[in-house]
């Protein structure tokens, strides 16, 4: 099987399209990498192209263009790769990727996010006039696809609430092959993201850093690409690091800390739970689905229930000794080979429901 396999270089999605794409070769299946948005730096190319080929193309992805005109160069140009490199599906990291292909090929669409979903968890509203082009072509993406992955049933739901019922919708969890580091604890909290989208929600956990009895650490960058900035002022703020170097500060981390006001899944997180730190998110249903028994949640635009969350756990290392064990147990059920076989099930469902017509074709 030969798949063809959209990412991009500014959030999750890289680490999560990497790790299928090398899960997946190690079952057989050939991967070609599509990248869209701003380009990866030479370590990230390195590390894609160690797993397999690697197309970069010039159009925007769809939360950073301004109109759909830009969109516009995305369908041929996946069209042209699926012909080149003979691909059997189409796994689109993005919905909107979806719209105006005329390949034939099987589509399986992965909501990573959306703007219609963020603005429903965030602002607590629709999307704004001036972007509803972009909700709109995202439910055309959504509509056109063969298969529709989300990865958490919160996501799954909070899609079906803005787009109304989506045939095939399936949940497939995210996972991370990075190998937990070991490392000795500190008297730090830890908290990873990116903090320009307010989703993240850095600014109550910065405000809540001004009282906690240990330091508060964010890794990542604090100004995006769609100009959008955050001002850190009680927090130390660390910048972009690298996976590798995120993932030791994380293992070192007497706490992880995880604001978000929007999540559909929180890869951050699992790979905290996967190196026992013990963890003190937001009280959203995402966090809930897969960590409700194993942390402390707090509410989450309140900053001194943060701040007391934090102190009182610095207080008690038997609760946090509990608790990481807790999360590294729940985490272990979230295995990139179960991610894998549920990706890989569905390819050839879909593979071999286009086959009749390829044939007769």
């Amino acid at each position: 099987m030969k798949v063809l396999m959209t990412l991009d270089a500014v959030g999750g999605v890289w680490q999560h399209a990497l790790d299928l794409a090398a899960g997946l070769r190690g079952r057989g299946v050939q991967v070609v990498l599509g990248g869209l948005g701003p380009r990866p730096d030479a370590a990230q190319l390195t590390q894609a192209q160690a797993i397999g080929p690697v197309e970069w193309g010039d159009a925007p992805l769809d939360w950073l263009a301004t109109a759909p005109g830009d969109l516009a160069p995305v369908a041929p140009w996946l069209d042209s790769l699926a012909a080149r490199f003979r691909s059997d599906v189409l796994h689109l990291n993005l919905p909107t990727q979806a719209v105006g292909l005329t390949c034939g090929l099987p589509v399986l669409v992965m909501s990573h996010s959306c703007l219609a979903t963020w603005f429903a968890a965030v602002r607590g509203t629709g999307v704004p006039p001036d972007m509803a082009w972009q909700r709109d072509m995202t439910a055309s993406g959504l509509a056109a696809a063969d298969a529709v992955v989300a990865p958490s049933r919160s996501h799954a739901d909070a899609l079906s609430r803005c787009y109304g019922p989506l045939p095939g919708l399936t949940v497939v969890p995210n996972t991370s092959s990075a190998a937990p580091v070991a490392a000795r604890r500190g008297a730090e909290v830890v908290a990873a993201g990116r903090w320009w989208d307010d989703g993240k929600n850095g600014a109550t956990l910065d405000a809540a850093a001004a009282t906690t009895r240990w330091p508060v650490t964010m890794i990542g960058a604090a100004t995006g690409p769609n100009g959008a900035r955050i001002r850190l002022s009680h927090a130390r703020h660390e910048g972009p690091m690298s996976h590798a170097d995120t993932l030791a500060a994380i293992a070192r981390a007497g706490i992880f800390c995880a604001p978000s006001l929007y999540e559909p899944f929180g890869l951050a997180v699992l790979e905290a739970a996967r190196a026992a730190t013990p963890l003190v998110l937001a009280d959203i249903p995402i966090f809930r689905e897969f960590w409700d028994g194993a942390a402390v949640f707090f509410p989450p635009t309140d900053e001194a229930a943060l701040s007391a969350a934090i102190n009182a756990l610095a207080e008690d290392a038997d609760r946090r000794l509990a608790l990481g064990r807790a999360a590294r147990d729940r985490a272990a059920a979230l295995t990139p080979a179960g991610q894998v076989t549920a990706m890989l099930r569905l390819y050839c469902q879909l593979a071999q429901t286009a086959a009749p017509a390829t044939a007769t074709g």
